[in-house]
């Protein structure tokens, strides 16, 4: 990728389309990889150096490498001028057959004509995102954040594609193939966050990857629900990825035996409450202002520090708190201004956080913490009718709590016996709904607390469920 691109001081060597190429890292002339350009040298100048640059034929840990001993790239010293370089090529005209690099994955670019030119790319940069030795990796730190998410997005992109998607499994939601894939393809000590890379939305990266790069296809299934119905398997880009190690070790010891490839955890939800302006002075003393998102835990202090220090404690009974001017206009309702004058400390706490806009935490294993405004949607179960009277259970809000749609409905249709169908959600891009045949309820309830553990106060609807004896 011409983002990753170190371009030396003298400028780019000039190539034109289809000429080969040898890829290097920084300081070392021994390639890591071989292939074809993309473009010409005026064309990458001219993008700005963005785009592909060199379509991969041949690298260094991919499966060609693997047949060999395995060994890693020699160190051969870049040269100290063209006029040495030179002396060391010979050969005119196009690349010798001997110059391609062998089933030991070792090349001999290094003695081989002039006509095939050397792009060195950055250590950690190539197109497979690879990781090579001891090599200085500092020109990483030179990127631009977008540019390194990019990058990253690419990578877990292909590993995904590579090592988690089977064919089985397509046509694949392409929400869950983030959430359930790209997600765990990311290395560790990184965070894959698609807003803050040149796409923005994960849409627009897919539609690059089928437009530009031809990897994927895909297409609009239900109206407003995309999904990867195709991907090309044999595609030289594809097939040339090589996931770094560390992922590799890390997912070794992963169970795979199963529909996904980690096993579900449900998230931690932690309900989380916003200073208002009316409710200002109450948290001044803290240092929050309005807009100071808080935890139930800490609205529970500040407003302790407050009563303390104001020392609005009941002399006679500290179970009651007395009703200061401050209070009053926060807490009170108008026609309690003459009436009330104490209140209990679970009264005044309840009524603190219920003025207070709510919001909440999604803190998912391994990934950012999540917040979002308001009050997070429970699980909606429902049973609706479907002409002559017949029944079909209603499933929404999965994807709330981490649950690939698709799964729990192939979950269910092994369960029951029953037909399947995914809806978008009326009103909403990003939802589908899961209808399946009869009055499932209770079996719906049961896979959600105790397969996906959803706590039952995050479900609702399992009154619905028909009861033993009742069936007609």
């Amino acid at each position: 990728m011409l983002p990753g691109v170190v371009v030396p001081s003298q400028g780019l060597p000039e190539v034109k389309q289809g000429d080969c190429c040898a890829i290097t890292v920084v300081r070392n002339r021994a390639p890591v990889a071989v292939g074809t350009a993309t473009m010409s040298t005026g064309e990458m100048q001219g993008l700005g150096m963005k785009g592909r640059g060199v379509s991969i034929l041949h690298a260094y840990m991919d499966s060609l490498w693997a047949f060999g001993d395995k060994s890693g790239p020699p160190s051969i010293p870049a040269p100290h001028s063209e006029d040495c370089a030179e002396e060391e090529c010979s050969g005119e005209g196009d690349v010798p057959e001997e110059a391609a690099p062998g089933p030991d994955g070792d090349s001999t670019t290094d003695t081989c004509c002039p006509d095939l030119q050397e792009l060195s790319l950055n250590q950690g940069e190539t197109e497979q995102g690879e990781e090579h030795g001891n090599e200085d990796g500092g020109t990483e730190e030179e990127k631009s954040p977008q540019e390194q998410m990019d990058i990253l997005l690419l990578q877990c992109f292909l590993h995904a594609l590579k090592s988690k998607v089977k064919k089985s499994e397509l046509p694949l939601l392409t929400s869950t193939f983030l959430r359930n894939h790209m997600f765990s393809c990311c290395p560790s000590g990184k965070q894959l966050d698609i807003k803050k890379s040149s796409y923005k939305k994960l849409s627009k990266f897919l539609h690059s990857m089928q437009q530009q790069h031809h990897l994927v296809e895909i297409k609009e299934l239900s109206k407003g629900v995309e999904s990867i119905v195709d991907v090309a398997w044999k595609h030289p880009e594809l097939r040339s990825f090589c996931p770094p190690e560390e992922s590799v070790s890390e997912e070794a010891p992963v169970d795979g035996s199963g529909d996904h490839d980690r096993p579900y955890h449900p998230p931690e939800i932690t309900p989380l409450y916003v200073v208002s302006a009316r409710l200002e002075p109450l948290f001044q003393d803290s240092q929050k202002r309005k807009g100071a998102v808080l935890s139930p835990e800490e609205v529970r202090t500040i407003i302790t520090e407050y009563v303390k220090k104001n020392e609005l404690v009941d002399e006679h009974n500290k179970n009651f708190i007395n009703i200061n001017p401050a209070l009053c206009d926060c807490l009170l309702e108008k026609s309690e201004y003459q009436e009330v004058e104490k209140l209990k400390w679970d009264d005044l706490f309840t009524r603190t956080m219920d003025k207070m806009q709510h919001s909440y935490k999604l803190l998912f294993p391994g990934q950012e913490p999540i917040i979002k405004k308001g009050q997070i949607e429970p699980i909606n179960i429902s049973v609706a009718s479907r002409g002559s009277n017949k029944k079909v259970t209603l499933i929404k809000n999965l994807e709330l709590y981490g649950i690939d749609p698709a799964a729990m409905a192939t979950t269910l249709q092994h369960r029951v016996q029953a037909s399947t169908v995914l809806n978008p959600v009326p009103g909403s891009k990003d939802r589908v709904l899961v209808q399946i045949q009869g009055n499932q309820v209770q079996q719906v309830g049961s896979i959600l607390l105790d397969q996906y553990q959803i706590p039952r106060k995050y479900i609702q609807g399992l009154e619905k469920g028909q009861k033993p004896g009742k069936k007609k």
